[in-house]
């Protein structure tokens, strides 16, 4: 079996995320990976990649990058001034789902959290991911809170 890496996503890593985030039933009618938009995702990188509290990750397989997630990390007064990280973008190149690396890539992220001196880790996921629901719920987390978005 070949040896699974964690680390921080780098430049040349961002073409195989979004390639990744556009996989998906609903990540194609969020996502673009024409080359037009490439300045656009770029831009994003690097404002994340220079934030302290943002951490984009990728997970790799022999060189190749298999997974990804972003964490961010949130201070804030409730629950005692406790630190939150937030796991966001989890994805497994689909040739590699159903292996394992997804609940690894998550067991991962929940250690740099608590590393990182998280009281609590959290995450949301789109209603239409039934799946992704079962796999959650099987690490143990659990669906406290019922979210709202609005699209400006």
């Amino acid at each position: 079996m070949v040896d699974i890496a964690f680390r921080r996503a780098e430049r040349s890593d961002v073409a195989a995320i979004v390639g990744m985030l556009a996989d998906d039933l609903l990540g194609s009618n969020r996502e673009d990976t024409r080359a037009r938009l490439a300045e656009a995702y770029l831009t994003a990188f690097a404002a994340i990649d220079a934030d302290p509290n943002q951490l984009l990750a990728v997970m790799t397989e022999a060189g190749r990058v298999v997974g990804t997630l972003q964490l961010t990390f949130i201070p804030g007064l409730s629950r005692k001034g406790a630190l939150r990280g937030q796991i966001e973008a989890v994805r497994v190149a689909r040739d590699r789902q159903s292996g394992g690396l997804g609940q690894r890539m998550i067991e991962w992220a929940i250690d740099q959290c608590r590393k990182r001196g998280c009281a609590l880790v959290q995450l949301t996921t789109d209603r239409s991911r039934h799946d992704a629901h079962r796999f959650y719920e099987r690490l143990g987390f659990k669906q406290t809170h019922l979210g709202y978005k609005i699209d400006l």
